[in-house]
């Protein structure tokens, strides 16, 4: 840390708040998986499209994930697609969670590097440039690392955020997707009981 300089202490921060939402990220897609060839989601679309609203209330009540909310509130509110549309954006915050802080940290991470980069050539040139003749090598060195630690550090926490991003970005489609074709299901069968 030391030798990376100052740009080493907001990459290490940006690395500690990368791996502890991509944990809760994880955490939060596990929760809410869904078996294709088990799903509930699968269920509840197809009592819905049949207008079995008991049947998709009963599924709904034993399913604790984001589907199962929004059956309830399908249920609840009414089968309209302004009523689907309500209760799927009422669902958003917690599906995007943290996305804009991760999507941040891909791209604020190797900026930083580079800006570490930058300081320690400047670092380097510094001694270069300076009216004392040079006789330690290690003094040019200790900028060059510099700038060689920053950039690496901040690829490596930008690489870190940026595959688990990528997954929670397809689950997100994925869920949204998954969520929309419930409201289409609620609004072919009329939730008539």
């Amino acid at each position: 840390m030391e030798r990376g300089g100052w740009v080493m202490w907001p990459l290490l921060v940006l690395s500690i708040v990368s791996i502890a939402l991509i944990l809760e990220r994880s955490w939060f897609w596990f929760r809410n998986r869904q078996p294709i060839n088990n799903g509930s989601a699968l269920k509840m679309a197809h009592a819905l499209r049949e207008g079995k609203m008991w049947n998709a209330a009963a599924l709904a009540d034993k399913d604790q994930t984001i589907y199962g909310r929004v059956v309830k509130g399908i249920i609840t509110l009414g089968c309209s697609e302004s009523v689907g549309l309500e209760v799927i954006e009422n669902e958003r915050r917690r599906i995007e969670r943290f996305m804009v802080v991760l999507s941040t940290i891909i791209t604020a991470s190797p900026l930083l590097g580079i800006l570490g980069t930058v300081s320690g050539i400047i670092r380097s040139f510094n001694f270069l440039s300076g009216t004392d003749v040079v006789t330690d090598p290690r003094l040019v060195s200790a900028g060059i690392a510099e700038a060689l630690l920053t950039t690496a550090f901040g690829l490596i926490v930008a690489l870190v955020t940026l595959f688990p991003y990528m997954v929670f970005r397809a689950q997100v489609d994925r869920c949204l997707g998954r969520l929309e074709a419930i409201v289409a299901a609620a609004e072919a069968g009329r939730c008539e009981e």
